[in-house]
């Protein structure tokens, strides 16, 4: 199995630390998070912390197509964080990726980049309206994610869980993980408002994203609040009903 990789210029130095890192990643490390869809470790370089994700292996399809035909969600996580450190944008200092490949398939790839502590993400301004400031990061975070449209970013995964945030000062710092799913281009009016469908399910939020996005944009407040709401309403049913799909496959199998 043939291994490649590539390193941030900065790190270039540790490079046999990071090989030895991937070499021996089930054996070291600390675990972090949710360890359900990928693995997330922790390892200590110097005064750094390294958080490293392995992807899990894709099935056959996928195998062949990023083989040969799609970059990996490793490479595609580095080079995003390197684009948009270049835009100014945050997200957490890129360190590496590595991929493993036979001659016909490939296998294993892991992305390495700095771990960044912070005091919360988008997610607990879902479920804790008491949080302090609740409003005002809220309408940060809808101004954060309105500069990210101005410079034709268009993150896929606009998700609660995916955007650190941190107050420095007065200030609140947002930084985008997870970022293998990214497009850079134009994005058109509707295309903007629904990027907020995934991001909470309250409306009295929707309201608020709304109001700060108009004032940001200079777009109309009727116009985005219907169609932010419109996009949340119809991202739900989706959810709910691949939700009641998946149950019922489950139940059937628990069943047999």
């Amino acid at each position: 199995m043939s291994r490649a990789k590539q390193i941030y210029d900065n790190f270039k130095p540790n490079e046999v630390f990071l090989d030895d890192i991937i070499t021996n990643y089930d054996t070291k490390g600390e675990d972090f998070g949710n360890q359900d869809r990928n693995s997330l470790k922790l390892f200590n370089l110097e005064d750094k912390t390294l958080n490293v994700k392995s992807f899990r292996i894709p099935n056959l399809i996928n195998q062949i197509a990023y083989r040969f035909f799609r970059k990996s969600k490793a490479q595609r996580s580095f080079e995003y964080g390197k684009w948009l450190q270049s835009l100014d944008i945050g997200t957490p200092q890129p360190v590496a990726y590595y991929e493993f490949k036979t001659p016909f398939l490939f296998k294993k790839s892991y992305y390495i980049s700095e771990q960044l502590d912070c005091e919360l993400t988008y997610r607990e301004l879902t479920t804790d309206f008491e949080y302090p400031n609740h409003e005002e990061i809220l309408r940060a975070f809808t101004r954060f994610t309105y500069r990210l449209h101005k410079k034709e970013v268009h993150f896929l995964d606009h998700s609660p869980g995916n955007t650190l945030i941190k107050k420095v000062g007065e200030d609140y710092n947002f930084y985008l993980v997870d970022l293998n799913r990214m497009e850079f281009k134009h994005l058109d009016f509707d295309t903007r408002i629904k990027n907020f469908s995934k991001l909470t399910t309250h409306k009295f939020m929707v309201e608020i994203m709304s109001d700060e996005y108009a004032k940001a944009s200079g777009e109309n407040y009727d116009d985005i609040v219907h169609l932010m709401w419109k996009y949340t309403e119809e991202f739900q049913n989706r959810y709910r009903r691949k939700k009641r799909l998946k149950n019922r496959i489950l139940f059937w199998r628990s069943s047999k």
